[in-house]
């Protein structure tokens, strides 16, 4: 059974960082595409960042430049590390793994993260 555990959320000011980790359980992680993505009041959930296995990232032009998506395949953890933090980031976010091969996403259950301005 795989899990995805977040962790790193909180109250930031504008300006600030924060680092999200989300670990995974199950040796199927290294292999597949994992993302961060995020869901504020009312909104649909949308795409932060992406990694692959070989490490290519795709980032949301929204947030490129100010937020880096890395993973370590070693520890089973993906990370979301995010500068210049402004109030409109202010979301849940959770962490997908993608396993074509299963015809499966798994999500975490989700981190808060709010910017004050």
């Amino acid at each position: 059974q795989v899990q995805l555990v977040e962790s790193g959320g909180g109250l930031v000011q504008a300006g600030g960082s924060l680092r999200l980790s989300c670990a995974a359980s199950g040796s199927i992680f290294r292999f597949n595409t994992m993302g961060w993505y995020r869901q504020a009041p009312g909104k649909q959930r949308e795409l932060v960042a992406a990694i692959t296995s070989g490490g290519s990232t795709n980032h949301a032009d929204s947030v490129k430049d100010r937020f880096t998506i890395s993973r370590d395949n070693a520890k089973n953890t993906v990370a979301l590390q995010m500068n210049s933090l402004k109030p409109e980031d202010t979301a849940v976010y959770y962490c997908k793994l993608e396993v074509p091969a299963l015809g499966r996403n798994y999500w975490g259950q989700g981190t808060q993260v709010t910017v004050s301005s």
